[in-house]
């Protein structure tokens, strides 16, 4: 264990991804209500932000809710370095992330951070063209990705998918960093139907796709990749209570057996999961 500025910072070993935790006390910046169900925090610290690679989580420590006794997992929805903030974006489904979802700036939150594996990185040498499929509050770890990938030289197609279009998140950011795709079932913005109906599948030349959403989405978009023989990875929403692979709750199973998603994953290579 090793002490910085009031912070802890640990090693975990037989990490997916060998990075440092830390537990460190946030800022909140400023919340953002863009939905009536969902919350934009921007988080900051004292000293810089430690690293945080595209895909992975934090767990964040929800005070004054007597009914959450256990940490929350949110995906690290976008690091902004220039003004070193963390921003997550929060799905109010329960007493913890409606607490999330009540603080104002200057709050405090507990958090412990980078936790998981990253979206793909060592990326072919060939220019590869990839699409980034979201729906629902899945849509909050790939626009990390997508400036990761803007900064490699890469231009990504995003493909997100709501009911409405009022269900749509964050779409002037998503323009910032790649070509986006609309679809909502009920065809108020974009093409109607789901993401696995969207005509930009028919292009037909996609080398990667990566999917974080709905579990019904992903297994259709994990089904299409392989139908075309592209590579797909789908990061898993799977419960983590305590995101270092003790407590189980967030197991899945995979043709190594099963495995804790927040520990192994939570972005795993669709050939690994049983869902087919």
């Amino acid at each position: 264990m090793f002490v910085d500025s009031g912070s802890r910072t640990f090693a975990f070993a037989n990490s997916s991804v060998s990075m440092k935790k830390y537990i460190l006390d946030l800022r909140v910046v400023s919340v953002c209500h863009v939905h009536d169900r969902y919350v934009l925090l921007k988080l900051t610290a004292d000293s810089r932000l430690p690293e945080m690679l595209p895909g992975q989580f934090v767990e964040i420590k929800v005070d004054e809710s007597p009914k959450t006794f256990l940490r929350r997992p949110i995906s690290i929805h976008f690091v902004d370095r220039e003004r070193n903030e963390l921003w997550l974006l929060v799905a109010t489904i329960g007493d913890g992330t409606r607490r999330l979802a009540r603080l104002q700036a200057g709050d405090v939150l507990n958090a412990v951070l980078p936790l998981g594996n990253s979206f793909r990185l060592d990326l072919p040498a060939e220019q590869p063209n990839i699409l980034l499929v979201g729906g629902g509050v899945g849509v909050a770890p790939l626009l990390y990705y997508g400036q990761w990938l803007q900064e490699q030289g890469i231009c990504p197609t995003f493909l997100l998918g709501a009911r409405t279009a009022n269900d749509l998140l964050m779409l002037d950011e998503f323009n910032k960093y790649g070509r986006v795709c609309v679809t909502t079932e009920d065809g108020s913005a974009g093409e109607k139907g789901f993401v696995t109906n969207h005509s930009v599948l028919s292009e037909g030349n996609f080398t990667q796709i990566s999917t974080c959403g709905p579990k019904p989405m992903m297994v259709a978009v994990a089904r299409f990749a392989k139908s075309r023989g592209i590579y797909c990875e789908a990061s898993l929403e799977n419960m983590m209570a305590c995101g270092l692979g003790a407590c189980l709750c967030c197991v899945e199973k995979t043709t190594a057996g099963n495995l804790c998603v927040c520990k192994e994953g939570p972005v795993f290579d669709v050939s690994r999961l049983m869902w087919s």
